[in-house]
């Protein structure tokens, strides 16, 4: 999963380590608290989950030749 967080950086010189990291992780806990709730997941029908998982587990198209450009 990709993370799609910004990564937050302090820029003003003027703070003291301790101030920064204060700030830093109320930006945090402030994205935390505010982040839109994931939506429930839907679930599968079985047979759609058989099919993924063995579309997943089947060889590779290199093993076989193909039937549309054997000449």
């Amino acid at each position: 999963m990709v993370n799609r967080r910004p990564q937050l950086e302090l820029i003003a010189p003027a703070a003291s380590p301790v101030e920064a990291a204060a700030i830093v992780a109320a930006l945090e806990r402030f994205m935390r608290d505010t982040a839109p709730s994931l939506a429930p997941r839907a679930e599968l029908d079985p047979w759609v989950r058989a099919a993924m998982l063995e579309g997943v587990a089947r060889q590779g198209p290199g093993d076989e030749s193909d039937p549309w450009i054997n000449t």
